[in-house]
């Protein structure tokens, strides 16, 4: 089993900025997260799950929503993946999850796999994110 803890999570105001982690650990994490499929969604209340970034190795995916605000990166040493967020707009108020799976992809292929309902894919609990205007 691998166990998915995400932080940083809080109140801004538009414009801000906030950088949310994941820490990747457990049992069933074989090696480093370099070797996973890592990403991030969000879900904000009365609406679907919808994907942020993702990341392979080094290769990334945004989203078009995410491009030029978000970042995506990760520590493989520390096995936890960040999301850099910055000017953060009210709709980008939600719950955001880390995602993880065990398997190596372009960034593109890796936002896919992410997005499925997979039993191979692993989630955290969610951290909240809420932007005022």
């Amino acid at each position: 089993q691998v166990q998915l803890e995400e932080s940083g999570g809080g109140s801004v105001q538009a414009g801000g900025s906030l950088t949310l982690s994941c820490a990747a650990s457990g049992s069933g994490l074989i090696g480093s997260i370099r070797y996973y499929c890592m990403g991030w969604f969000r879900q904000a209340p009365g609406k679907e799950r919808e994907g942020v970034a993702a990341i392979s190795s080094d290769d990334t995916y945004l989203t078009d929503s995410s491009k030029g605000r978000f970042t995506i990166s990760q520590d493989s040493a520390r096995n936890t993946v960040y999301l850099q967020m910055n000017s953060l707009k009210p709709e980008d108020t939600a719950m955001y999850y880390c995602a993880a799976r065990n398997t190596r992809a372009s960034g593109g292929v890796c936002y896919h796999h992410l997005g499925t309902s997979s039993q191979n894919n692993y989630w955290g609990q969610g951290t909240q994110v809420t932007v005022s205007s």
